[in-house]
């Protein structure tokens, strides 16, 4: 049941590079969340793009946070992949994507200045392509609304309280 006196505020933060095809996918999934997420309270939606360290600040203060990017994690293209807690990187130990690097960085800062979210989850989608081209390929663009789903499942599993 949901205590809308206490409901958590969630962060959801959409990074990548519409440039490369489904390196975009963070950004590209945002609008779909933004609808489906329209009445629900306490839910900030940040574009990140590729920022780098400018997206510390929503990191530190985020205390639930989901990160939506492009992850190579071997797999088919389309595949969705989740990530929680120290399942996500925060160091250079695995480049997931083309800006990752600089992401990777303030997840690490974010830890060293003991600003960490309370609770983290990435969702992320292997891209088929990373080529030049605007847009997700048909295969990463027909599993958008999936992923979307799976972001909304998180958002409302956090906001359950008991």
């Amino acid at each position: 049941m949901i205590n809308k006196d206490n409901v958590q505020k969630i962060t959801i933060l959409g990074i990548g590079n519409t440039l490369f095809s489904d390196e975009g996918v963070g950004i590209h999934l945002l609008p779909l969340l933004e609808e489906t997420l329209k009445d629900y309270e306490n839910i900030e939606i940040v574009e990140g793009l590729t920022d780098g360290m400018k997206l510390l600040g929503p990191v530190e203060d985020a205390e639930n946070l989901i990160i939506i990017d492009a992850i190579n994690a071997g797999k088919a293209g389309g595949t969705i992949i989740t990530l929680k807690g120290d399942e996500i990187p925060a160091y250079f130990g695995i480049k997931m994507s083309i800006h990752q690097l600089g992401f990777q960085e303030v997840l690490l800062a974010a830890k060293m200045r003991e600003r960490y979210p309370k609770q983290i989850v990435m969702f992320g989608m292997q891209p088929t392509s990373l080529e030049l081209g605007i847009g997700l390929t048909e295969m990463n663009q027909s599993k958008l609304e999936e992923l979307a789903k799976t972001v909304v499942d998180q958002v409302n599993q956090w906001r359950i309280v008991s």
